[in-house]
């Protein structure tokens, strides 16, 4: 379980508007398809990805197997016009190349977005979550707040002791992935998430 199905949790808590930017891989569908099928409500609209590459694989790599370049500014123009609130998903983590020189955190700052860091419960997690808290620290990006997935151990305490950031909830595993159970896990986060935006 990662960012998307959460994503989807988050969508369907707050009844916002979805948009991905940036698709790496759909051979098994989209992830925004992913979300349509997962989400109940009535009120969310899913908006068209802006690029949508075949390959499996970093953006940087991707995008230019397809003769594309991806561009922040052209994200940014396209920013879906909505009176809803939109849940922006990156394309995997902070790092992540999306050209030769700029990554999501550039993408995250040019879109002035408040930020939801999802990290898994999973050896190494620790370590990989508190690059992630200094670099959006460094960064001063605003962070809304974590929120754990998995349940490998406990180190969300810890995690957010370490890093400042408060804990918005805690998805343990999934029994699976159905509309009703996505609802039920928004339900679980509505008041927290809707008390901190």
């Amino acid at each position: 379980m990662g960012k998307t199905i959460i994503s989807a949790i988050i969508t369907e808590a707050l009844e916002a508007d979805y948009w991905k930017p940036v698709q790496a891989g759909f051979s098994e569908g989209t992830d925004s398809l992913r979300i349509e099928q997962l989400i109940s409500n009535s009120k969310t609209k899913i908006h068209p990805e802006l690029y949508k590459l075949a390959m499996p694989a970093s953006p940087h790599i991707a995008a230019p197997n397809e003769n594309k370049k991806i561009s922040l500014k052209k994200i940014c123009n396209h920013l879906p016009k909505t009176k809803n609130q939109l849940v922006i998903e990156g394309a995997g983590g902070l790092m992540v190349p999306l050209n030769e020189k700029k990554f999501i955190l550039h993408l995250i700052k040019k879109l002035k977005a408040r930020v939801i860091v999802v990290s898994k419960n999973e050896l190494g997690s620790i370590n990989h979550s508190l690059l992630t808290a200094a670099v959006l620290k460094n960064e001063k990006v605003d962070v809304i707040g974590w929120i754990f997935n998995e349940e490998y151990l406990d180190y969300k305490n810890e995690i957010a002791r370490w890093s400042g950031y408060e804990i918005i909830a805690s998805v343990k595993h999934l029994p699976a992935l159905t509309k009703e159970i996505i609802q039920h896990e928004a339900l679980k986060m509505k008041d927290a998430l809707q008390k901190l935006l």
